[in-house]
């Protein structure tokens, strides 16, 4: 017996994740991931935005197509253009595009406002409408994030961008937050190329024994083992050759923290806030000591 065209479909659907129906999205969709053509896709992923057609999921999958076809830029400013016309709940997700996108084009300082600002958000309920998790999605799975996990990750980028800056202090502030928010091997290992950096190999080797000892959440991975490895014989050679100055410059005012102390003041936001902020604060606390 021969299966019904419907019953056909929905397993093809199901396979290629394409929404129902035939409205320029879908076909956009299709386009996309069944015909692998980008430049088709991006034409009615247009369409789809200027006729309304599921707008929050047109923009975002049509700067990822622009972002795949080496058009970064144009990505950047079709987000910025179109982003009016979507929802209020698509904003979160535009804007991690748009880090992407920034990182893409070497924008780096417009990275790091942006990645400021979503802290900003968290740090005053706003990020997470005041509760505790969200749900995110990654290849098509639905999984729980907690504020503590989602601060951390934006922290790990925003030290990161101060690296590509080559503002190592910056840098080195921001990854001991994230440090104390939710440890792991990778941004330890971030922390310890700073250290290097300003010549402070004592405290670098301090941070690697804890890599060593297994103590971090991906401590065993085999990347993580090699970049440790990398960075004891780095640190060993500069203690053993012509000692150097590394020359970092931090402008306070610009720097995320100086941000933090300002909202410590605005206390309309200050009963909003989750209980992970006290512990960033007290830890600014202590640096201020």
């Amino acid at each position: 017996m021969k299966m019904s065209s419907q019953k056909r479909e929905q397993p093809y659907r199901v396979i290629h994740k394409l929404p129902p129906g035939d409205s320029p999205y879908v076909r956009a969709k299709h386009l996309q991931l069944v015909d692998k053509d980008p430049e088709a896709a991006i034409a009615l992923f247009w369409k789809a935005i200027n006729v309304g057609d599921r707008v929050d999921s047109a923009l975002k999958d049509m700067a990822v197509v622009l972002k795949q076809q080496e058009r970064a830029e144009e990505a950047i400013e079709a987000i910025k253009s179109f982003r009016v016309l979507c929802s209020k709940q698509a904003q979160e997700s535009l804007d991690n595009v748009l880090i992407d996108l920034y990182k893409k084009c070497g924008r780096i300082n417009e990275q790091i406002e942006l990645l400021k600002q979503k802290l900003r958000m968290i740090y005053q309920g706003e990020g997470f409408n005041g509760k505790p998790t969200k749900t995110a999605r990654s290849h098509g799975k639905k999984f729980q994030v907690t504020v503590k996990q989602e601060t951390s990750r934006i922290l790990g980028n925003l030290g990161w961008a101060y690296m590509q800056q080559g503002n190592y202090m910056a840098a080195e502030v921001v990854y001991r937050e994230a440090q104390l928010i939710d440890p792991d091997a990778n941004k330890a290992c971030n922390l310890c190329q700073c250290l290097i950096k300003q010549t402070q190999y004592a405290e670098a080797q301090l941070v690697i024994e804890d890599l060593l000892q297994g103590k971090l959440s991906g401590s065993a991975d085999p990347k993580s083992t090699d970049r440790v490895r990398e960075l004891l014989l780095e640190i060993e050679k500069l203690q053993s050759g012509p000692s150097s100055l590394t020359t970092t410059i931090l402008n306070l005012e610009d720097a995320f923290l100086e941000g933090l102390h300002l909202m410590d003041r605005q206390t309309k936001h200050r009963s909003r806030r989750l209980p992970i902020f006290e512990e960033i604060s007290s830890f600014r606390d202590q640096l201020a000591c």
